[in-house]
C-alpha cells in the first residue's frame, strides 16, 4: 500500500509539473511574438526566468521561444481571453484564459461555472485592480520588505504566510522595473507576472467549512482546464 501512495504522489507532481511547464511554455510563446531576444524583451525575460526557476527543461524553454518568435515556421494562434463570475457563495473570480479554440473553450467555461455564476465581460472586473504581481523571497535574514517596497518602486506588498515570501504590488508599467530592482534591496524574485487584486475580497472566516470547500472545490475544477493560465479569486489572505 505505501509503495503505491507513492507512486501515485509521483504521478500528481509530475502531472503538476508538466501542467506547469505547459502553462508557462504558453506565456514564453506569447512573450516571444515581441522578440526572441530576452535582453531586449522584458515580458519575455520575466518569464524566462519564472521558467529557469522551476527548472523548465532547456529544450523546452528553446522551443516555445523559436515557436513564438516564428523561427520554427510554426504559426502560435493563441488568443487571451478572461471570464468573470462567481464562485459558489457570491466569491468573485476572473478566470485568464490561452486558447487556440474561443468556440471550444467558451461552453466549457460555462459548464464548470454552473456551480458558481458566469457573468458578462466587466459584471467583476470592476472590483478588481490591474497590477503587478511579484512573489520574492529574502536574500538574507530580516531583509525588510516594507523598505524594499519603497526603494524598488513597489506601490504596496504583501508578507506571506510562513514560508517567508512577499507579494510586491505594482503599476502593470512598473513590473519589470521593480522586479530587476528587488535583488539589490534584498529579495530574490521568484515569480513577476500581470494580475488581478480583489478590492473587497471575502474573508474566508465567514464561509463556513462545508462552503470553504465548494469553493475550493470549484476553483480546482477551474484550474485544472488545459486553457487557463491564472485564476484571480476575491478571497482575503
Amino acid at each position: 500500500m505505501g509503495a503505491q501512495w507513492k507512486a501515485k504522489g509521483k504521478e500528481l507532481a509530475a502531472n503538476a509539473k508538466g501542467k506547469l511547464f505547459g502553462r508557462l511554455a504558453k506565456d514564453i510563446m506569447i512573450a516571444a511574438r515581441s522578440g526572441a531576444d530576452p535582453a531586449s524583451n522584458s515580458r519575455l525575460r520575466l518569464v524566462v526566468e519564472q521558467a529557469r526557476k522551476v527548472s523548465m527543461p532547456k529544450e523546452t524553454l528553446d522551443r516555445a521561444i523559436k515557436k513564438g518568435a516564428g523561427l520554427t515556421g510554426e504559426t502560435v494562434n493563441f488568443e487571451h481571453v478572461i471570464y468573470e463570475g462567481f464562485a459558489p457563495h457570491q466569491v468573485a473570480v476572473m478566470v485568464e484564459c490561452l486558447t487556440d479554440n474561443v468556440n471550444r473553450t467558451a461552453p466549457e467555461m460555462r459548464v464548470l461555472f454552473r456551480k458558481g455564476q458566469l457573468g458578462t465581460s466587466g459584471s467583476v472586473a470592476w472590483d478588481f485592480d490591474h497590477v503587478g504581481m511579484i512573489e520574492a523571497e529574502p536574500l538574507v535574514a530580516g531583509a525588510d520588505p516594507e523598505l524594499a517596497a519603497i526603494e524598488a518602486g513597489a506601490q504596496d506588498f504583501e508578507p506571506g504566510d510562513e514560508d517567508g515570501t512577499t507579494m510586491f504590488l505594482t503599476d502593470p508599467a512598473d513590473l519589470d522595473l521593480v522586479s530587476r530592482a528587488l535583488p539589490a534591496h534584498g529579495f530574490t524574485v521568484l515569480s513577476a507576472k500581470l494580475g488581478y487584486k480583489a478590492k473587497n475580497p471575502v474573508d474566508p472566516a465567514n464561509l463556513s467549512a462545508e462552503q470553504q470547500e465548494e469553493v475550493e472545490a470549484f476553483l480546482a475544477a477551474i484550474d485544472a482546464h488545459d486553457d487557463v493560465q491564472n485564476v484571480f479569486v476575491g478571497l482575503a489572505g
